[in-house]
């Protein structure tokens, strides 16, 4: 039978004691992570959040009462235990911050016994990560995933001191919004006052922040959970949390300065490291010039080559044909990776075409200087030669290309080139890259909508020289658009807002909102412009991802105490589940889900 406290109150967390402690009486109170029985002498690990300490049950130190309740502990009871701090009589055990010493018990209650656990509660876990999740609350007992939500903790700690010493006030905005549909998907609340009505899950804080500035607050911080109903990947979740800010009279280098400052303080004051400032800066042209992508990691070389004046008028259709439809032939050179096995090309191959190419054009140069290649029969020697130069092809290397519309080709060996510098071990995973893309294009065009979308948000100021294009070019408009980039992954991102009526309302007419439109979903915004709004500027990180990062995980997931998985459910509570009939009946809601075996 369990026992309680009774009063009993506990001194010291497992890791605070170290021999400055020898000699003192303490209580310690945690789980069982081992007990090992050597006959007269019982050894107990101990774990709380802090870590593991060693106890160590004699029984005639302890007396047979506690000695028998030692006998019969097992993983994952919990427990409290009074005893001395003495040095460690074996060898000091270097891989615990408690190495040096030892807890000689006097006393033990057994505060909740524990069923066998479904998998071991130990580092770095082997087990499926669903049996994990559906058991959460016994994964998130694991050291790793609790220095991960401790480190958390910490930098959500260090922001706030952080932004209070620069004049931010944190601010609550509301969950319950009116859907704005732009980009992903709402989350839908239906009103049980309002019937038919319903609220959406905010996608973030926009809007109201820059009401915010129209209020006057000038510098606004908030820790914000966000929601999106999209498809999910390693670094999304249905609701996630952003460290989002707005700042009145200020443009794009007030708020990359204080952007800056606040993550290298972050970063030194969690883990150590430290960030040199400035950060470097990349247009949006160059990143997607050099690496193919707008969120480049910049760890390792193999940077992209346009070699489209190069290969013009040659033999090969593919290429020219690419470069009649304005279009463009870009390559990456793999060193040192000639004698790739056929069929690792033919899986790059096919990598390219799942990243929307028809196709991978390849050449090898061999160590005797000639060429084996998917096309060298539609070239002339010279043209290869000028081709392998142009990529400085050395003996050895392995030379890809690709050759399509600009977008698709940035896509392509953007991909690939992650793809082979993960397999050939070319990206020190020690090695934080941070970096600020800029120069935004302002608009994008989607095929699927079959008109300009905003890159970013309607609300983004566009550069002013180039404004003049709006109408004759919108693509060539730029915007005053930033995103901080980490190892490939984009970090945060923000703007400067457009705060004249006059941009505003032709911002949503390019977009394709009539002005009825535009005030049906955002009146609220456009009616306190009228009256006095200043200049501002924001960014919004996600705390997930930048706690992902710095402890190098592979999914968020292992950041979040509580995530979903790729269908958006919760595998440990059920959700989403079905409600009572009741329930909708209140909401005046009626559901009509498709029988999908009957359309089968």
């Amino acid at each position: 039978m369990a026992e309680t406290m009774k009063g009993l109150k506990r001194t010291h967390r497992c890791t605070d004691l170290n021999a400055a402690n020898i000699g003192e009486t303490v209580t310690v109170m945690g789980w069982v992570a081992k007990q090992r029985n050597k006959g007269g002498i019982i050894f107990v690990d101990l774990r709380d959040r802090s870590g593991i300490l060693q106890l160590i049950f004699e029984e005639d130190k302890c007396g047979s009462e506690a000695f028998a309740k030692a006998e019969k502990l097992r993983s994952e009871f919990v427990v409290a235990v009074t005893g001395k701090v003495c040095k460690r009589e074996g060898a000091v055990n270097e891989n615990l911050k408690t190495g040096e010493i030892e807890v000689v018990a006097e006393q033990i209650r057994i505060l909740s016994e524990a069923d066998t656990p479904p998998f071991p509660i130990e580092e770095n876990s082997k087990t499926k990560e669903e049996i994990r999740l559906k058991y959460r609350y016994l994964d998130l007992r694991r050291p790793d995933l609790q220095r991960n939500l401790i480190l958390r903790s910490r930098i959500c700690a260090e922001v706030r001191s952080f932004m209070e010493q620069e004049g931010f006030l944190e601010i609550e905005t509301p969950i319950l919004n009116k859907s704005t549909p732009e980009g992903a998907r709402d989350y839908l609340v239906p009103s049980r006052v309002h019937p038919g009505h319903f609220y959406a899950l905010p996608q973030s804080p926009q809007l109201f922040k820059q009401l915010l500035m129209c209020a006057g607050y000038d510098r606004y911080i908030q820790i914000a959970k966000c929601f999106r109903d999209e498809d999910l990947r390693a670094d999304r979740q249905p609701e996630f949390t952003q460290i989002d800010m707005e700042l009145s009279f200020v443009d794009e280098e007030d708020v990359m300065d204080v952007n800056e400052r606040l993550i290298a303080h972050v970063c030194e004051k969690t883990v150590g490291l430290k960030v040199s400032l400035p950060l470097p800066r990349l247009s949006w042209q160059e990143a997607m010039d050099r690496f193919g992508s707008d969120k480049p990691d910049t760890r390792f070389g193999m940077e992209l080559v346009d070699v489209s004046e190069v290969v013009a008028g040659c033999g090969f259709g593919v290429f020219t044909s690419a470069l009649e439809s304005g279009g463009s032939v870009r390559g990456i050179n793999a060193k040192g990776q000639a004698d790739m096995p056929r069929k690792k090309i033919d899986a790059l191959v096919d990598a390219a075409k799942g990243n929307g190419a028809k196709g991978l054009a390849y050449l090898s140069v061999q160590e005797d200087g000639s060429y084996k290649s998917s096309f060298a029969k539609f070239m002339t020697e010279t043209e290869l030669a000028d081709l392998v130069k142009a990529m400085d092809g050395q003996p050895g290397d392995l030379l890809l290309f690709a050759a399509d519309r600009n977008k698709i080709v940035w896509n392509v060996l953007g991909a690939l080139r992650l793809e082979l510098g993960r397999s050939l071990g070319l990206i020190d995973e020690d090695q934080f890259n941070f970096l600020w893309i800029t120069d935004f294009p302002l608009l994008e065009w989607s095929d699927e909508e079959n008109r300009f979308m905003a890159m970013h948000h309607p609300f983004t100021m566009p550069v002013e020289e180039d404004w003049q294009y709006i109408d004759s070019d919108p693509g060539r408009v730029r915007a005053k658009a930033y995103d901080m980039v980490l190892n490939g992954v984009e970090l945060g991102g923000g703007s400067v807002r457009i705060h004249q009526n006059d941009i505003q309302e032709k911002m949503f007419e390019v977009l394709g909102f009539s002005k009825e439109d535009a005030w049906e979903r955002f009146g609220f915004l456009l009616s306190a412009f009228k009256y006095g709004v200043p200049p501002h500027a924001g960014l919004a990180y996600g705390l997930d991802r930048l706690v992902m990062l710095l402890v190098k995980a592979d999914s968020i997931r292992e950041v979040i105490a509580f995530p979903k998985v790729k269908d958006a459910s919760c595998l440990m509570t059920d959700a989403p589940g079905t409600v009572d009939q009741v329930q909708l009946d209140e909401l005046e809601i009626a559901l009509n889900l498709h029988d999908e075996e009957a359309e089968e």
